[in-house]
């Protein structure tokens, strides 16, 4: 994960050696909206109990982001820290189902106006902690992907000149990942039964992202930008 990190750096610094026309970086934050998730629950005669779909949950995102512009093109690169969260509603209890990752988008985007913009790009997202509240062993880590890729697009509304209000998608493009997991039943049990295991059929969180940027530099405001080459903020 740093070699990736480092790689992003240095991609940032080269192509500021070929001179781009305008360049800009800062700090960002936000919130999300998760969807997706989906499990099977069973009592201990191995009876389904049914099968549940997650309720939406907000999670939050803050990171850090650099931009380079050129005419109404621009790349942009970020790294963020992402937490998502969805619950599952069983007869008689619930459960929070979370996921903690460091998300780096590479987004290619277009300027429609002055202010407004459109973007897309891949994004690698790396699990640092994913956990379902309840599970037999509370250090059970649930397994989100087989693939690190997801994809985002969205739109982005530049005001008063340094700040951003940007809205995208994203959507994991892993495979479903069916794996089983044993509860707590002590944690979940209520007139209809207990609860012992689960099978995750969909583990996948996609989101609705909200964040609200603020440019701590830019080229228009450099005035002592150096010329002729140099990694430089």
């Amino acid at each position: 994960m740093f070699k990736k990190i480092i790689l992003i750096f240095i991609f940032i610094c080269s192509v500021n050696l070929l001179q781009a026309q305008e360049y800009s970086f800062g700090i960002k934050a936000g919130g999300n909206y998760s969807m997706g998730g989906e499990l099977e629950a069973f009592t201990p005669n191995a009876t389904s109990i049914g099968v549940f779909d997650g309720n939406s949950q907000f999670g939050f995102q803050a990171g850090v982001f650099f931009e380079l512009k050129f005419g109404k093109f621009f790349v942009r690169p970020e790294v963020m820290f992402n937490t998502v969260e969805s619950e599952f509603e069983f007869p008689g209890f619930s459960s929070t189902y979370s996921i903690e990752k460091l998300n780096i988008p590479v987004l290619f985007g277009y300027s429609l106006t002055e202010s407004i913009d459109v973007f897309a790009g891949p994004a690698y997202n790396n699990i640092m902690n994913s956990t379902l509240e309840g599970t037999n062993n509370p250090n059970t880590t649930i397994v989100v992907q087989d693939t690190p890729l997801a994809g985002q697009i969205g739109v982005k509304w530049t005001f008063l000149r340094r700040f951003e209000l940007d809205l995208r998608y994203e959507h994991m493009i892993s495979s479903k990942q069916v794996t089983t997991y044993n509860m707590d039943s002590s944690l979940f049990t209520s007139p209809s039964g207990s609860l012992t295991r689960i099978s995750f059929e969909d583990p996948r969180l996609n989101q609705i992202m909200l964040s609200l940027s603020f440019k701590i530099g830019d080229s228009e405001n450099n005035t002592g930008r150096r010329r002729g080459g140099g990694c430089y903020f």
